[in-house]
């Protein structure tokens, strides 16, 4: 750590240590939603991108390449030729990979392992500070680097669209990505009033402002399961279901409840899961109509209606 200056910390996970990190110098920056809240309510400084100088910059490793590339260039931009910059990764993310590559283009200085994660220190250059990555297009759409379904829209979501009805009144995409469902909806159901795009990663829904032109939809920068805008007459979703890459079925099961909570009382869920995914708990809790509406190339699209109590019945 520098003695003195200010310390950047570029997509850092909720609960830092304020004795690693301390408070009064550190400024957090990163685009994912819940992190970034936790991290303001811990008293961290939080801003949407590094301003001014800094004596340090700290990336916490992302799984995906392109996105860890563009965190090492925006981190050597923060410190300026010669400045520090340090990164933290498991090896499961590619943090040896990463390692190699730096080395191939800047001065790399002690570098620490331990149990499955590494951190090294690099000396910030043009070389760096030339990783960074831009939105692509792909089939038509913006597509942020190193986000979900960067190659495309994903089968999932291509299953959910495929066995959607025509919508009508207020919809909601929850975890709407950067837009492909929402376009989907749209172009397909005249009869929707308004669209709500909720997304948690910031980059996502600045491609999907991009992608989604249609004057009915609206975009929100949030954490999909504290979502409160209510009552939607459908909510439309492809859940997350990976906390890294590990398998966690609690992020679809909070999507679950979520969308019973943001329901009408006449409304209904429409969701596609990776079929051998446990969501008939989640859904029978929150909801007294279940229905599999459509099933193939390894997903479910499910069908729920009537709402139980805005989805508080049961913990999935």
């Amino acid at each position: 750590m520098p003695p003195a200056g200010r310390i950047l910390l570029l997509r850092p996970p909720a609960g830092l240590d304020p004795d690693l990190f301390p408070p009064d110098r550190t400024v957090a920056v990163t685009g994912f939603r819940p992190d970034h809240d936790a991290l303001a309510a811990a008293g961290f400084a939080v801003a949407d991108a590094p301003e001014g100088s800094f004596a340090a910059a700290f990336v916490s490793l992302p799984r995906a390449k392109a996105l860890a590339r563009d965190l090492v260039a925006r981190a050597a931009e923060a410190v300026g030729d010669g400045g520090a910059v340090v990164v933290d990764g498991a090896k499961t993310d590619g943090v040896e990979s990463l390692l190699r590559a730096v080395r191939e283009v800047a001065t790399v200085g002690e570098v620490v392992s331990k149990a499955h994660g590494k951190c090294f220190t690099a000396t910030a250059n043009a070389a760096l500070r030339a990783w960074r990555e831009a939105p692509t297009r792909v089939d038509g759409f913006l597509v942020p680097p190193g986000g979900f379904s960067a190659d495309g829209v994903d089968p999932g979501t291509a299953a959910l669209i495929d066995a959607l009805p025509p919508l009508r009144g207020r919809v909601c995409d929850l975890g709407a990505g950067w837009g492909a469902l929402a376009a989907a909806i749209l172009a397909r159901s005249p009869e929707v009033a308004a669209l709500d795009l909720v997304e948690a990663e910031r980059a996502a829904l600045d491609c999907a402002r991009a992608n989604v032109a249609d004057p009915r939809a609206a975009f929100h920068w949030a954490d999909a399961t504290r979502w409160e805008a209510a009552p939607y007459d459908a909510v439309a979703t492809n859940p997350p279901f990976h906390a890294g890459r590990v398998p966690d079925p609690a992020l679809g099961q909070a999507f679950v409840r979520a969308a019973a909570r943001l329901l009408a009382p006449s409304g209904r869920l429409f969701l596609v899961a990776n079929r051998r995914l446990p969501y008939e708990a989640a859904l029978e809790a929150a909801f007294a109509e279940v229905a599999v509406r459509a099933e193939g190339g390894g997903y479910k699209v499910i069908e729920a209606a009537r709402p139980r109590r805005g989805g508080r019945r049961g913990q999935g």
